[in-house]
């Protein structure tokens, strides 16, 4: 697949499941002239197809969740990493491992537990006979971070020292052992779950690490239909093995992509708003939020805000940003970053809705 990062160079083709854009992107409905080259239309009209292809893909094996895988792809298609949150049974783990495969990625999946060191996550260095003369040396062994797409199950069992070890590969894509540094291979995407009803003997994760994850999803209870449907499919025969959609280096070209999805200038002044306003002390800020906030979202809450949007717009098919979009990606990228106070606590506003309300008012 050529790379859509160079403008001059023709899109690329789509994979083999995914329908074939047209050709003449004269009936598209082209953005502004000059926002984007014609190639980088085309691009987009093939992601929007192969979008569709992962969705039907994944449909396979998981039974509704459609908010919630459109909320992955643009979480993975941005580049950022996702805390997902839900109650036991509900295919978490079953979800990610799924996305992997569809992806055509390495995958590893860590279980925390509260005896899981540093080491265990990013590897360590181990005494092996050379076979020349017996001499014995340091090799390093990796540990299970080094993979495309890294599950962190049940992240809060860890302590923090271990939680911690994350944070650099997260971060930077890179891992750092007794002074030595070994770069993650990319696309690198960290997919962490959480029990939020199981709290005894976890260790809630610290601010630092939560705003490393661009996204928290939430997952619900499936309705009565979808729950009839996974009763009937997933009792009878084995589920059906995925078919990869797109690798490495295609997901890593359709990044580059995503970066360039034009974004008018009122959207941008529109996250920046928002994010100042969940700030208590702040200017922007009204009134309540002081009330109500003990900490507000940082910086990295509007870039994620921004990219996030991007990559709504395009898996949709849009050669610029929307409103809708902006709105839409809001939710998960602001509420585990907005810190209710005690006063909050006791008046049952948790941390979603006060979001969804700086939400509301910014729609209004």
């Amino acid at each position: 697949m050529s790379d859509p990062s160079s403008p001059s160079s023709p899109p690329s083709s789509p994979p083999a499941d995914s329908p074939s854009p047209a050709s003449d992107t004269s009936e598209t409905t082209a953005p502004a002239q000059g926002d984007l080259p014609a190639d980088d239309v085309a691009a987009i009209n093939q992601l929007g197809e192969t979008y569709k292809s992962f969705r039907t893909e994944l449909a396979k094996v998981i039974i509704g969740q459609e908010e919630v895988i459109e909320q992955l792809a643009i979480s993975l298609f941005a580049g950022g990493h996702s805390l997902l949150m839900g109650v036991p049974g509900l295919a978490k783990t079953l979800l990610v491992s799924s996305v992997a495969e569809t992806l055509d990625l390495s995958f590893s999946r860590i279980q925390f537990t509260p005896d899981l060191m540093p080491a265990d996550i990013t590897g360590t260095d181990i005494i092996q006979e050379s076979g020349v003369g017996g001499k014995r040396e340091f090799e390093f062994v990796k540990g299970p971070v080094f993979a495309n797409i890294v599950l962190a199950d049940e992240i809060n069992r860890a302590p923090a020292k271990t939680q911690s070890a994350l944070l650099e590969a997260m971060q930077e894509k890179k891992v750092t052992v007794l002074g030595r540094t070994y770069q993650l291979e990319k696309p690198y995407f960290v997919l962490a779950t959480q029990n939020p009803i199981e709290q005894e003997g976890t260790y809630p994760l610290p601010e630092a690490q939560l705003d490393r994850f661009m996204f928290l999803i939430e997952l619900d209870y499936p309705t009565a239909e979808e729950e009839g449907r996974i009763a009937r499919v997933t009792t009878g025969e084995a589920p059906p093995t995925l078919s990869p959609l797109m690798q490495a280096d295609q997901i890593l070209a359709y990044q580059k992509l995503v970066r360039r999805v034009p974004v008018p200038d009122h959207l941008y002044e529109d996250a920046v708003t928002l994010v100042r306003r969940t700030r208590p002390g702040s200017e922007d800020a009204p009134e309540w939020v002081s009330e109500l906030i003990g900490w507000g979202a940082g910086p990295r809450a509007i870039q994620n805000l921004i990219l996030a949007s991007k990559a709504r717009a395009a898996l949709h098919g849009s050669y610029m940003v929307r409103r809708e979009d902006l709105l839409a990606v809001a939710p998960p990228v602001l509420t585990h970053r907005v810190i209710p106070n005690f006063a909050a606590e006791s008046q049952g506003m948790t941390s979603k809705k006060i979001a969804k309300r700086l939400i509301d008012e910014l729609e209004d």
